[in-house]
């Protein structure tokens, strides 16, 4: 066996040494200059974005955030970037049957809509009963519906409920940002004359309402709106139409506002049923709907983490009431405003130290409004919040929050995803305001389907019992749904739970002063 010398073993060894070290400052080298070229790249993009394009450096960030989370938000809705550009209204489509008569971001998505709608009916069994129940029936036969509500797949399965009822429906969004496309697009394909999309701007949400009313050869003669702008609409450009309304279902606190403001000013010329106020709705949609949706918006906003923050919740209703129950369980610090001593003393008992919104405001690190009124929090509030502050509404309407006093030109509006805008003051103190003020679980999220089963059931029977009611039933005036209803619309969920209701015996009815088989509760419960 050959032998190597040892000096040439030390002259392979020492090659191979310096060959390490080569590689070795090449390498580092690489490093050192990595930072430099990033820095580089940085600079060509900050020069990129000092010449934005046409249509603004706030649309080019939005279109971007909006394509980045609508592959995964339900609520942001599946919605090819590329169109976002063109509006609806000036699109020519039409389903497969040939019909034109909706508008909707995208027919193509139809087929995707239709999957998100079955989803749906999985957990709206006691609407689905409903329907089946009283199919044969037709108990809405004749039945010419005009609509106004949040489009998803939840009220895609009350609309196609009241369709199969015997109704005719034409449908719009009462909010223009919580529009599903794809839902829509499918009640299109389907169909419902829709006309909604999401991101409408104000000129294309009036007259997405006006194309509902306003159609030859049809007349409404029922309403079913969330918000009181469609009854509004009719009433005000339409009085003719309005007057032949046989009757008005409404589930927000806002629009049963309105409707109160009518009859008491002797305007109201059609009977009209407070759903917001049943027990159905103010109990199980207002407080459970909204204990979850809370969460589940500001963290698909936000990413924010909830333990140890400072969270300030303006009114104690009932979706103030679950909204503080969802932080509280979190870890956050949670304060409350409130007016009204009722339920200031039960958010006391509850645990939350009540303030004014004025002596927290410095501190806080989110601000949540849910009153149903207006100017809640102002410019003065917003000036007065610390860096990176989350605010946000709960309530129906965008009147909570004082939006319009931050469209000023010393104030920057930066988009940062979609849904999400960074105000920016002079100093460089930035408030995050989610959805521009409106509704933000229906905005940026999406909410739990089993309780707005609930709801869309009390709608639907509310929508029976006014069109089939005789005359002289309902006068010209505001009602609250009978217990009888809402025990019915409660006891159909059951079966969800395997719940099993004990009977009385006719001893213990008696005792009480009730009927075996209900009304409960008086008329006057809440």
């Amino acid at each position: 066996m050959s032998s190597v010398p040892d000096a040439a073993v030390g002259d392979e060894l020492k090659q191979a040494k310096e060959m390490e070290d080569a590689e070795k400052y090449s390498f580092m080298s690489t490093l050192s200059k990595a930072p430099k070229k990033q820095i580089q790249f940085a600079d060509d993009m900050q020069e990129f974005t000092k010449f934005p394009t046409k249509t603004g450096r706030r649309s080019l960030s939005r279109s971007i955030s909006q394509s980045s989370t609508d592959s995964y938000s339900s609520a942001a809705s599946y919605t090819d970037s590329s169109d976002d550009e063109v509006s609806p209204r000036e699109k020519q489509q039409t389903n497969s049957k040939g019909s034109s008569n909706f508008c909707v971001k995208n027919i193509k998505q139809a087929e995707f809509g239709r999957r998100e709608i079955e989803i749906a009916e999985q957990d709206m069994s006691a609407l689905i009963s409903l329907r089946k129940r009283a199919q044969g029936e037709k108990p809405l036969a004749g039945a010419k519906i005009v609509g106004c509500t949040h489009i998803t797949a939840q009220t895609a399965v009350l609309i196609e409920s009241l369709c199969a009822l015997g109704a005719q429906c034409r449908w719009s969004a009462c909010n223009i940002y919580s529009t599903q496309n794809e839902v829509a697009a499918a009640l299109a394909e389907a169909g419902v004359a829709v006309f909604a999309w999401k991101g409408e701007s104000e000129d294309d949400f009036w007259w997405c309402i006006d194309r509902c009313v306003n159609v030859d050869g049809w007349q409404a003669n029922m309403i079913l709106d969330d918000g009181g702008d469609l009854t509004h609409w009719v009433y005000k450009k339409y009085p003719n139409i309005f007057k032949k309304i046989r009757g008005i279902v409404e589930e927000s606190v806002t629009g049963v506002h309105r409707l109160y403001q009518l009859s008491k000013a002797g305007k109201l010329c059609v009977p009209a049923m407070n759903v917001n106020d049943s027990v159905t709705k103010q109990k199980f949609d207002n407080l459970y709907c909204c204990r979850e949706s809370i969460l589940d918006g500001l963290k698909r906003t936000t990413d924010v983490m909830f333990g140890g923050k400072q969270v300030v919740v303006c009114g104690y209703g009932e979706v103030g009431k679950g909204c503080c129950a969802a932080l509280k369980a979190l870890g956050a610090i949670v304060y409350i405003t409130e007016i009204d001593p009722i339920c200031a003393l039960q958010a006391c008992m509850d645990g939350f130290r009540v303030v004014k919104l004025s002596e927290v405001i410095r501190q806080v690190d989110v601000v949540i409004t849910c009153t149903g009124n207006k100017n809640v929090v102002t410019r003065e509030h917003l000036d007065r919040m610390k860096n990176s502050c989350i605010v946000c509404n709960m309530g129906h309407s965008n009147t909570e929050i004082d939006v319009a006093s931050l469209r000023t030109p010393e104030l920057t509006w930066e988009r940062v995803r979609s849904q999400v805008d960074h105000v920016i003051w002079p100093d460089g103190k930035r408030v995050v305001l989610l959805a521009e003020g409106r509704l933000l679980n229906l905005s940026c999220s999406t909410v739990p389907t089993f309780v707005l089963s609930i709801t869309a059931t009390t709608q639907a029977l509310a929508l029976i019992e006014l069109y089939n009611a005789p005359e002289g039933r309902y006068k010209q005036d505001v009602y609250l749904l009978p217990k009888k209803m809402d025990e019915y619309v409660a006891s159909l969920h059951l079966p969800s739970f395997d719940a099993h209701l004990t009977e009385l015996t006719d001893d213990q009815a008696k005792y009480l002063g009730l009927n075996k088989n209900g009304p409960f509760k008086p008329n006057y419960y809440r």
